[in-house]
């Protein structure tokens, strides 16, 4: 049975100048929906973000008294959504960078194959290609080749916000980051066994004005490969502090195996404190391994305790 109500979350943050044409542009009716509603999460924005999506015709602004950060902002959005009872949730930036029209298109997968997550991707289709500084261009690719790889995933765009979520798939999720959540999201849910399809839309590469977001591709670099890196060591514990284990230890090794060759020439002397070094990386690494191998257990007793979480939500959202 088709979706009956869908939720547009619009994360807000200093928006004035685009929050009212975004919230008048997201379709009413669309088939297999029977009811659609408007939700704006205000980031403590300082303009007049609020008063323009109310005025707008937004169904419902809820506001953070200070900047949080688009990850917190995503997150409280989608609970709110729940709570609104929402069956799919889509979320759209609030700067007009994408098309509210491709709503329809983005939630047709599923409503018609049953999928957990569509998300809009920029690079599929190079009809639909945006035109965007070579820089982002590289960073988008090369986040993309890291998260396929640790996903074992195809995807063409990893850093895309414009996504639709079933509701079971937005109960499921569990995300830490307070900078951004696209990375996380996706490896949050692909590690929960949710089904994840791209749909190809035209995007607006080259947005007027600074990015609330991207202030430096540097920073949002380093603050995106954190997240990752944290989700990989909370997803994947063993395959985290294992692969730092067998780092350590072997170089431990090849340095060991390297000093015993210089050893060998007649005259030359070993510093002591360069044996010392060959023990304590290998140390490090059987630590590491040892850490792995806890991590691991323990991430057992997590996955229980998500499952308890996931229901509570649930329940909560549906009067139980």
């Amino acid at each position: 049975m088709p979706a009956n109500k869908l939720i547009v979350l619009i994360p807000a943050f200093n928006e004035e100048n685009t929050i009212a044409s975004v919230v008048k542009s997201i379709p009413r009716k669309i088939t297999g929906i029977g009811k659609v509603e408007v939700l704006v999460l205000d980031d403590g924005s300082k303009d007049r973000t609020v008063a323009k999506a109310k005025s707008a015709g937004a169904t419902k602004v809820v506001s953070h008294p200070k900047n949080l950060g688009l990850g917190i902002a995503f997150q409280d959005g989608v609970w709110e959504a729940l709570k609104m009872k929402a069956d799919i949730i889509v979320n759209i930036d609030a700067d007009g960078q994408f098309n509210p029209n491709d709503i329809p298109k983005l939630i047709a997968p599923i409503l018609n194959q049953q999928v957990d997550v569509t998300t809009c991707t920029r690079f599929k289709d190079k009809a639909l290609e945006p035109k965007m500084p070579w820089v982002k261009k590289f960073g988008n690719n090369l986040f993309t080749k890291l998260i396929n790889y640790l996903t074992k995933s195809n995807f063409t765009d990893t850093q895309c916000g414009f996504r639709a979520y079933t509701k079971d798939a937005a109960l499921k999720m569990n995300l830490f980051g307070k900078f951004t959540y696209t990375q996380e999201a996706l490896m949050d849910l692909i590690h929960k066994g949710m089904t994840v399809v791209e749909v190809p839309c035209k995007v607006v590469g080259e947005r007027d004005g600074k990015s609330r977001v991207v202030k430096h591709w540097y920073s949002y670099g380093i603050k995106a490969l954190i997240i990752i890196t944290r989700a990989l060591r909370d997803h994947k514990p063993l395959k985290f502090f294992g692969g730092l284990g067998v780092l350590f230890a072997g170089a431990g090794i090849i340095y060991g195996a390297l000093l015993w060759v210089i050893s060998l020439t007649p005259g030359v002397d070993i510093a002591f404190w360069r044996i010392i070094l060959v023990f304590l990386l290998i140390l490090l690494g059987v630590l590491m391994g040892g850490f792995g191998l806890l991590a691991d257990m323990s991430d057992r007793q997590k996955k229980i305790q998500e499952e308890i979480l996931y229901r509570m939500k649930k329940g909560e959202i549906e009067g139980k």
